[in-house]
Protein backbone atom coordinates (compact mmCIF):
# COMPACT_ATOMS: atom_id res chain seq x y z
CA UNK A 1 0.00 0.00 0.00
CA UNK A 2 1.50 3.27 -1.41
CA UNK A 3 0.85 6.47 0.69
CA UNK A 4 0.69 9.84 -1.39
CA UNK A 5 3.09 12.75 0.70
CA UNK A 6 1.78 15.24 -0.83
CA UNK A 7 -1.97 14.91 0.39
CA UNK A 8 -1.35 16.17 4.24
CA UNK A 9 0.45 19.23 4.40
CA UNK A 10 0.93 20.09 8.34
CA UNK A 11 -0.18 23.24 9.81
CA UNK A 12 2.74 24.91 11.57
CA UNK A 13 0.48 27.50 12.97
CA UNK A 14 -1.67 25.06 15.04
CA UNK A 15 -0.19 24.63 18.46
CA UNK A 16 -1.64 21.26 19.96
CA UNK A 17 -2.25 21.61 23.79
CA UNK A 18 -3.78 19.58 26.67
CA UNK A 19 -3.34 22.11 29.42
CA UNK A 20 -5.15 19.85 32.31
CA UNK A 21 -4.66 16.55 33.61
CA UNK A 22 -6.50 13.81 35.28
CA UNK A 23 -3.37 11.87 36.09
CA UNK A 24 -1.49 13.13 39.50
CA UNK A 25 1.19 9.98 39.37
CA UNK A 26 1.75 7.07 36.78
CA UNK A 27 4.93 4.60 37.27
CA UNK A 28 5.91 3.44 33.93
CA UNK A 29 8.32 0.47 34.31
CA UNK A 30 10.66 0.40 30.97
CA UNK A 31 13.20 -1.92 30.10
CA UNK A 32 14.86 -3.64 26.92
CA UNK A 33 13.30 -6.94 25.64
CA UNK A 34 14.15 -9.75 28.70
CA UNK A 35 15.27 -7.21 31.43
CA UNK A 36 12.44 -8.21 33.80
CA UNK A 37 9.83 -5.74 33.63
CA UNK A 38 6.84 -8.04 34.16
CA UNK A 39 9.01 -9.39 37.25
CA UNK A 40 8.27 -6.05 39.03
CA UNK A 41 5.50 -4.37 37.46
CA UNK A 42 3.00 -7.29 39.23
CA UNK A 43 5.28 -5.86 42.41
CA UNK A 44 4.38 -2.25 42.36
CA UNK A 45 0.90 -2.84 41.47
CA UNK A 46 0.58 -3.76 45.34
CA UNK A 47 1.32 -0.56 46.46
CA UNK A 48 -1.61 1.26 47.83
CA UNK A 49 -3.74 3.27 45.13
CA UNK A 50 -1.11 1.49 42.40
CA UNK A 51 -3.63 0.13 39.51
CA UNK A 52 -3.47 -2.36 37.47
CA UNK A 53 0.17 -3.67 35.20
CA UNK A 54 -1.53 -2.48 31.82
CA UNK A 55 0.63 -1.62 28.68
CA UNK A 56 0.95 1.74 26.92
CA UNK A 57 1.63 0.95 22.86
CA UNK A 58 0.18 3.85 21.28
CA UNK A 59 2.60 6.19 23.32
CA UNK A 60 5.06 4.43 22.56
CA UNK A 61 4.55 4.78 19.04
CA UNK A 62 4.19 8.30 19.45
CA UNK A 63 7.48 8.65 21.26
CA UNK A 64 9.26 6.88 18.11
CA UNK A 65 7.49 8.67 15.79
CA UNK A 66 9.08 12.01 17.42
CA UNK A 67 12.14 10.58 18.14
CA UNK A 68 12.12 9.62 13.69
CA UNK A 69 11.28 13.66 13.49
CA UNK A 70 7.58 12.27 12.18
CA UNK A 71 5.51 14.18 14.67
CA UNK A 72 5.53 17.43 16.15
CA UNK A 73 7.05 18.20 19.57
CA UNK A 74 3.63 19.59 20.64
CA UNK A 75 1.47 17.17 19.41
CA UNK A 76 3.55 14.50 20.93
CA UNK A 77 3.59 16.10 24.32
CA UNK A 78 -0.38 16.93 23.87
CA UNK A 79 -0.91 12.79 22.68
CA UNK A 80 0.96 11.96 25.32
CA UNK A 81 -0.38 14.01 28.31
CA UNK A 82 -4.26 13.17 26.89
CA UNK A 83 -3.48 9.05 26.20
CA UNK A 84 -2.67 8.85 29.58
CA UNK A 85 -5.36 10.48 31.49
CA UNK A 86 -7.71 8.37 28.83
CA UNK A 87 -6.07 4.83 29.99
CA UNK A 88 -6.58 6.80 33.58
CA UNK A 89 -9.97 6.86 33.37
CA UNK A 90 -10.98 3.97 31.23
CA UNK A 91 -9.26 2.08 34.37
CA UNK A 92 -11.21 4.06 36.55
CA UNK A 93 -14.62 3.55 34.62
CA UNK A 94 -13.86 -0.31 34.25
CA UNK A 95 -13.42 0.03 30.65
CA UNK A 96 -10.17 -1.61 28.41
CA UNK A 97 -9.40 -3.29 31.48
CA UNK A 98 -8.17 -7.04 30.58
CA UNK A 99 -9.77 -9.95 31.71
CA UNK A 100 -8.22 -12.37 29.38
CA UNK A 101 -7.35 -15.12 32.04
CA UNK A 102 -3.23 -15.88 31.41
CA UNK A 103 -2.28 -12.83 30.32
CA UNK A 104 0.05 -11.11 32.74
CA UNK A 105 -1.69 -7.92 32.44
CA UNK A 106 -4.96 -9.65 33.42
CA UNK A 107 -6.90 -8.79 36.57
CA UNK A 108 -6.96 -12.05 37.71
CA UNK A 109 -3.02 -11.86 37.84
CA UNK A 110 -3.36 -8.58 39.98
CA UNK A 111 -2.80 -8.42 43.47
CA UNK A 112 -6.53 -7.12 44.36
CA UNK A 113 -8.84 -8.34 41.07
CA UNK A 114 -11.96 -7.61 42.94
CA UNK A 115 -11.96 -3.70 42.50
CA UNK A 116 -12.12 -3.75 38.80
CA UNK A 117 -15.25 -6.81 38.82
CA UNK A 118 -16.63 -4.05 41.35
CA UNK A 119 -15.88 -1.37 38.70
CA UNK A 120 -18.24 -2.97 35.95
CA UNK A 121 -21.26 -2.11 37.92
CA UNK A 122 -20.08 1.41 39.59
CA UNK A 123 -21.41 4.77 38.14
CA UNK A 124 -19.33 6.55 35.91
CA UNK A 125 -18.81 9.10 33.44
CA UNK A 126 -19.72 12.43 35.39
CA UNK A 127 -18.54 11.19 38.49
CA UNK A 128 -14.63 9.75 37.73
CA UNK A 129 -12.83 12.94 37.86
CA UNK A 130 -14.26 13.29 41.33
CA UNK A 131 -13.37 9.59 41.82
CA UNK A 132 -9.54 9.82 40.60
CA UNK A 133 -9.19 13.31 42.70
CA UNK A 134 -10.62 11.47 46.10
CA UNK A 135 -8.90 8.02 45.87
CA UNK A 136 -6.04 9.39 44.14
CA UNK A 137 -4.82 6.50 41.84
CA UNK A 138 -1.51 5.81 40.32
CA UNK A 139 -1.80 4.83 37.08
CA UNK A 140 0.77 1.67 36.50
CA UNK A 141 2.14 0.88 32.91
CA UNK A 142 5.24 -1.17 31.38
CA UNK A 143 6.52 -0.03 28.17
CA UNK A 144 9.13 -1.22 26.05
CA UNK A 145 12.11 0.16 25.69
CA UNK A 146 10.91 3.82 26.07
CA UNK A 147 13.92 5.74 27.65
CA UNK A 148 15.87 5.74 25.10
CA UNK A 149 13.01 7.64 22.83
CA UNK A 150 11.21 9.21 26.08
CA UNK A 151 11.20 12.92 25.21
CA UNK A 152 7.54 13.51 24.98
CA UNK A 153 7.15 11.64 28.38
CA UNK A 154 9.81 13.50 30.15
CA UNK A 155 8.63 17.00 28.54
CA UNK A 156 4.91 16.29 28.82
CA UNK A 157 4.32 14.52 32.05
CA UNK A 158 7.36 16.12 34.09
CA UNK A 159 6.77 15.37 37.87
CA UNK A 160 3.77 13.23 37.26
CA UNK A 161 5.85 10.38 35.69
CA UNK A 162 8.36 8.38 37.85
CA UNK A 163 9.93 6.36 35.08
CA UNK A 164 11.36 2.79 36.74
CA UNK A 165 14.16 1.60 34.44
CA UNK A 166 14.83 -2.16 35.33
CA UNK A 167 18.66 -3.20 33.27
CA UNK A 168 19.76 -6.52 33.32
CA UNK A 169 23.21 -8.43 32.46
CA UNK A 170 23.83 -8.64 28.26
CA UNK A 171 23.06 -12.69 28.46
CA UNK A 172 20.08 -12.71 30.21
CA UNK A 173 18.72 -11.03 27.85
CA UNK A 174 20.34 -11.89 24.60
CA UNK A 175 18.05 -15.13 23.55
CA UNK A 176 14.60 -13.12 24.08
CA UNK A 177 16.08 -10.33 21.64
CA UNK A 178 17.03 -12.79 19.35
CA UNK A 179 13.70 -14.85 19.56
CA UNK A 180 12.09 -11.39 18.76
CA UNK A 181 14.26 -10.81 15.58
CA UNK A 182 13.08 -13.99 14.70
CA UNK A 183 9.36 -14.10 14.93
CA UNK A 184 8.69 -10.65 14.65
CA UNK A 185 10.82 -8.95 12.49
CA UNK A 186 8.90 -8.28 8.87
CA UNK A 187 5.79 -9.91 10.64
CA UNK A 188 2.17 -8.96 10.17
CA UNK A 189 1.80 -9.87 13.92
CA UNK A 190 4.58 -6.79 14.96
CA UNK A 191 2.40 -4.18 15.45
CA UNK A 192 5.15 -1.41 15.06
CA UNK A 193 6.38 1.50 13.79
CA UNK A 194 8.88 0.63 10.67
CA UNK A 195 10.92 2.74 8.56
CA UNK A 196 11.62 2.11 4.40
CA UNK A 197 14.76 1.11 3.30
CA UNK A 198 16.23 0.74 0.22
CA UNK A 199 12.34 -0.50 -0.59
CA UNK A 200 12.46 -2.90 2.47
CA UNK A 201 10.64 -2.87 5.66
CA UNK A 202 13.03 -2.62 8.58
CA UNK A 203 11.75 -1.97 12.70
CA UNK A 204 12.38 1.31 14.15
CA UNK A 205 15.14 0.35 15.81
CA UNK A 206 17.06 0.12 12.66
CA UNK A 207 17.47 3.77 11.93
CA UNK A 208 20.82 4.51 11.81
CA UNK A 209 22.42 0.98 11.27
CA UNK A 210 20.47 -0.25 8.54
CA UNK A 211 23.29 -2.08 6.80
CA UNK A 212 24.59 -3.66 9.70
CA UNK A 213 20.85 -4.57 10.21
CA UNK A 214 20.53 -6.07 7.25
CA UNK A 215 23.76 -8.08 7.14
CA UNK A 216 23.63 -9.28 10.60
CA UNK A 217 21.92 -13.32 11.66
CA UNK A 218 19.54 -12.46 14.11
CA UNK A 219 21.77 -13.38 16.90
CA UNK A 220 23.97 -10.46 15.33
CA UNK A 221 21.28 -8.44 15.22
CA UNK A 222 19.97 -8.93 18.94
CA UNK A 223 23.70 -7.92 20.10
CA UNK A 224 23.75 -4.62 17.77
CA UNK A 225 20.49 -4.07 19.26
CA UNK A 226 21.76 -4.25 22.80
CA UNK A 227 24.62 -2.12 22.32
CA UNK A 228 22.96 0.76 20.51
CA UNK A 229 19.86 0.93 23.21
CA UNK A 230 22.32 0.78 25.98
CA UNK A 231 24.21 4.04 24.57
CA UNK A 232 20.75 5.84 23.66
CA UNK A 233 19.63 5.15 27.09
CA UNK A 234 22.58 6.54 28.50
CA UNK A 235 22.14 9.51 27.06
CA UNK A 236 18.97 9.97 27.86
CA UNK A 237 19.20 8.62 31.99
CA UNK A 238 21.73 11.81 32.26
CA UNK A 239 19.18 14.08 30.34
CA UNK A 240 16.44 13.08 32.93
CA UNK A 241 18.37 13.44 35.84
CA UNK A 242 19.59 17.05 35.00
CA UNK A 243 15.79 17.92 34.51
CA UNK A 244 14.79 16.21 37.77
CA UNK A 245 16.44 13.27 39.25
CA UNK A 246 14.01 12.10 41.43
CA UNK A 247 11.75 11.21 37.88
CA UNK A 248 13.88 8.06 37.57
CA UNK A 249 14.85 5.21 39.43
CA UNK A 250 17.49 2.88 37.58
CA UNK A 251 16.84 -0.84 39.28
CA UNK A 252 19.77 -3.75 38.05
CA UNK A 253 17.27 -7.07 37.32
CA UNK A 254 20.60 -9.23 39.47
CA UNK A 255 20.53 -6.90 42.86
CA UNK A 256 16.98 -6.55 43.06
CA UNK A 257 16.04 -10.26 42.98
CA UNK A 258 18.62 -10.76 45.48
CA UNK A 259 17.65 -8.22 47.41
CA UNK A 260 14.43 -6.07 46.58
CA UNK A 261 14.00 -4.27 50.20
CA UNK A 262 16.20 -0.90 49.15
CA UNK A 263 14.78 -0.57 46.09
CA UNK A 264 11.04 -1.55 47.29
CA UNK A 265 11.39 1.80 49.80
CA UNK A 266 12.77 3.98 47.22
CA UNK A 267 9.78 3.14 44.99
CA UNK A 268 7.55 3.97 47.63
CA UNK A 269 8.95 7.02 48.52
CA UNK A 270 8.74 8.21 45.47
CA UNK A 271 5.28 7.13 44.14
CA UNK A 272 4.19 8.70 47.15
CA UNK A 273 2.65 5.38 48.25
CA UNK A 274 3.30 2.50 51.29
CA UNK A 275 3.91 -1.10 50.56
CA UNK A 276 0.68 -2.94 50.27
CA UNK A 277 -0.49 -5.57 52.66
CA UNK A 278 0.06 -7.79 49.33
CA UNK A 279 3.32 -6.94 48.82
CA UNK A 280 4.83 -10.29 50.31
CA UNK A 281 2.47 -12.81 48.49
CA UNK A 282 3.06 -10.97 45.16
CA UNK A 283 6.88 -11.26 45.64
CA UNK A 284 6.45 -15.06 46.75
CA UNK A 285 4.70 -15.24 43.50
CA UNK A 286 7.91 -13.82 41.34
CA UNK A 287 9.92 -15.87 43.60
CA UNK A 288 11.70 -12.67 44.55
CA UNK A 289 13.69 -13.04 46.85
CA UNK A 290 15.50 -15.57 45.59
CA UNK A 291 19.36 -17.55 46.02
CA UNK A 292 19.96 -17.64 42.33
CA UNK A 293 19.37 -15.08 39.87
CA UNK A 294 18.24 -17.32 37.00
CA UNK A 295 15.55 -18.91 39.30
CA UNK A 296 12.90 -17.41 37.61
CA UNK A 297 9.05 -18.83 37.02
CA UNK A 298 8.88 -21.69 34.97
CA UNK A 299 5.87 -20.39 32.72
CA UNK A 300 5.46 -21.11 29.29
CA UNK A 301 5.29 -17.40 27.87
CA UNK A 302 9.44 -17.26 30.18
CA UNK A 303 10.31 -20.30 28.29
CA UNK A 304 8.51 -18.88 25.13
CA UNK A 305 11.07 -16.14 25.73
CA UNK A 306 14.32 -18.27 26.24
CA UNK A 307 14.12 -18.89 29.64
CA UNK A 308 16.19 -22.28 31.11
CA UNK A 309 16.27 -23.11 34.39
CA UNK A 310 19.27 -23.16 36.46
CA UNK A 311 22.18 -25.83 37.04
CA UNK A 312 22.73 -27.25 39.95
CA UNK A 313 25.31 -26.20 41.46
CA UNK A 314 26.36 -23.89 39.36
CA UNK A 315 28.19 -20.54 40.46
CA UNK A 316 26.87 -17.16 39.22
CA UNK A 317 29.64 -17.01 36.50
CA UNK A 318 29.02 -20.47 35.34
CA UNK A 319 25.44 -19.32 34.18
CA UNK A 320 26.96 -16.45 32.17
CA UNK A 321 29.66 -18.74 30.70
CA UNK A 322 27.09 -21.03 29.03
CA UNK A 323 25.00 -18.43 27.63
CA UNK A 324 27.67 -16.70 26.24
CA UNK A 325 28.57 -20.20 24.31
CA UNK A 326 25.42 -20.43 23.09
CA UNK A 327 25.63 -16.79 21.39
CA UNK A 328 29.21 -17.75 20.07
CA UNK A 329 27.75 -20.91 18.44
CA UNK A 330 25.96 -17.99 16.12
CA UNK A 331 27.79 -14.68 16.53
CA UNK A 332 30.71 -13.85 14.52
CA UNK A 333 34.10 -12.76 16.39
CA UNK A 334 33.77 -8.87 16.07
CA UNK A 335 29.89 -9.25 17.48
CA UNK A 336 31.32 -11.36 20.65
CA UNK A 337 33.70 -8.63 21.17
CA UNK A 338 31.39 -5.89 21.40
CA UNK A 339 28.89 -8.43 23.67
CA UNK A 340 31.71 -8.92 25.73
CA UNK A 341 32.32 -5.29 26.19
CA UNK A 342 28.72 -4.61 26.90
CA UNK A 343 29.02 -7.58 29.61
CA UNK A 344 32.14 -6.28 31.41
CA UNK A 345 30.17 -2.51 31.43
CA UNK A 346 27.77 -3.84 32.80
CA UNK A 347 29.31 -5.96 36.04
CA UNK A 348 31.33 -2.96 36.33
CA UNK A 349 28.63 -0.42 36.93
CA UNK A 350 25.58 -2.44 38.13
CA UNK A 351 26.45 -6.42 39.60
CA UNK A 352 29.73 -8.04 40.04
CA UNK A 353 28.59 -12.28 39.88
CA UNK A 354 32.02 -12.81 41.38
CA UNK A 355 30.85 -10.82 44.33
CA UNK A 356 27.99 -13.19 44.93
CA UNK A 357 28.19 -15.75 48.13
CA UNK A 358 26.42 -19.03 46.42
CA UNK A 359 23.97 -20.32 49.39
Amino acid sequence: MSVNSNLIQFNKEIKVIRQKQLTEKIAIVDGQPGCGKTMLSPIITTFQRVELLSFAFEVEFICRLFHLNKIDSDAAIAMVRMLVDHKLYQTMMGRDTNFRYRDSSSVFNDSNPWRYFKRIFQQGEMIIPTRIKNERPILNITTHDLLSRSEPILSGLGDVALLIEVVRHPLYMVKQQQLNMERLVDNARDIQINIEYKGRQLPYFAQGWEEQFINANTMEQAVYCIEKTTIATNEKREIWKEKNEHSILTIPFEKFVLDPWPYLKEIEEKLGTKIGSRTNKMMRKQNVPRDKIAQGLDLEIYKRCGWVPPIEGATERDELLVRRKDVSREASEDTMLILDKLCEEYEKLYWNPDNVTQN
